[in-house]
């Protein structure tokens, strides 16, 4: 083996030669075999520098990176510590957002969204449980003062006298606990699945026919084959309490309306196949149009015409929209000549 340059090779070539003899039919051969030779550059120092510095390269790259990654995940360690100080007692309280704009400024902005809805849930149960208690503790307090004054003078006093006096608040006990189930059910259960054709004319002649005995007159206008989607037990349930509270304040008449209604652009993907409008109008003292919304708030009363003695809970409203916006429509009140306009808009089926 040796190095040969030039000859039979390129000018400038060097390569490594081989000799190797062998023996065919009775003669000696010998074969010749050339490789590159080896660059005077590779050399074991040469390697090791090599895989030495790919090392260290590696090691600089991952610990760059690993430095990259904490400095970009601090404002996220800064969000979770500000997440674990926020308790009940301080749900006014936010994370601190950073001023990059990017996702870390997202994800902040989201938090920050999702504590304000959890302080308004907050502060709604709040309201709503002083407000129950407060309700509640009323015809108890009453039902109480009865009882002691029996019991102090119970010469004066009789059970059916007892009795009497307190029924009307047992009544009214039974009345706003009843309703508080039913708000605490509808929250809970699923309308969908539960659907089916409902007339909703049909609907509202059945429910006003069980009410002739109520003193006020009723007027209808009636558009025939108006059908809805829904669960008819919480329609009707709607319904009622639409005449609940038009009964109340009504002077003599209610006017009931159903008819079709097209639909605007903007609500098509809602009312696909058109609206179904359901109408009850009273013709007693109106709600001030900056108030119409504060009666769909639980135990909500605005005066004295609709006050405690006139046998509403404040929740008959807040129940009857509640099924309406579960069944994907709509209850309002709106513009009238005379008294409260209260208008249900359904999807049509």
């Amino acid at each position: 083996m040796g190095e040969v340059c030039g000859g039979v090779f390129p000018p400038g070539q060097c390569e490594l030669v081989v000799t190797q003899s062998a023996d065919r039919a009775g003669q000696n051969w010998a074969i010749y075999t050339s490789l590159p030779s080896i660059p005077w550059y590779v050399e074991p120092w040469l390697a090791a520098t090599v895989i030495g510095g790919a090392a260290l390269l590696a090691l600089a790259v991952t610990g760059l990176g690993r430095g990259i990654a904490i400095a970009s995940l601090r404002p996220v360690t800064a969000i979770r510590s500000e997440l674990d100080q926020i308790t009940e007692t301080c749900p006014e309280r936010r994370v601190s957002q950073p001023r990059s704009q990017d996702e870390i400024r997202e994800l902040a902005d989201s938090v920050n969204q999702t504590l304000a809805r959890l302080q308004a849930a907050m502060e709604q149960q709040r309201t709503f449980t002083t407000d129950a208690s407060h309700e509640l503790r009323t015809p108890i307090a009453a039902m109480r003062a009865e009882v002691e004054d029996a019991l102090y003078a119970p010469e004066d006093t009789s059970v059916q006298g007892v009795g009497n006096a307190i029924l009307p608040s047992l009544d009214r006990l039974e009345t706003i606990v009843g309703d508080l189930l039913t708000i605490a059910r509808q929250q809970k259960e699923d309308v969908q699945g539960e659907h089916e054709p409902i007339d909703l004319s049909e609907l509202v002649t059945t429910e006003c026919g069980r009410r002739e005995e109520s003193g006020n007159r009723f007027e209808y206008a009636l558009e025939p084959g108006v059908m809805v989607m829904g669960n008819r037990p919480r329609l009707a349930r709607l319904l009622s309490n639409l005449l609940d509270n038009a009964e109340r304040h009504a002077n003599h008449t209610i006017a009931l309306h159903v008819r079709r209604s097209p639909c605007a652009k903007r609500d098509l993907q809602r009312f696909p196949h058109g609206v179904a409008t359901l109408e009850v109008t009273d013709d007693g003292p109106g709600i001030d149009r900056n108030k119409r919304e504060l009666v769909f708030q639980r135990f909500a009363r605005l005066d004295s015409a609709r006050g405690r003695h006139a046998g509403g809970t404040g929740l008959g409203l807040p129940i009857a929209r509640q099924i309406a916006e579960a069944h994907g429509g709509s209850l309002r009140i709106e513009d009238s000549t005379q008294g409260a306009r209260l208008v249900l808009r359904l999807p049509l089926a």
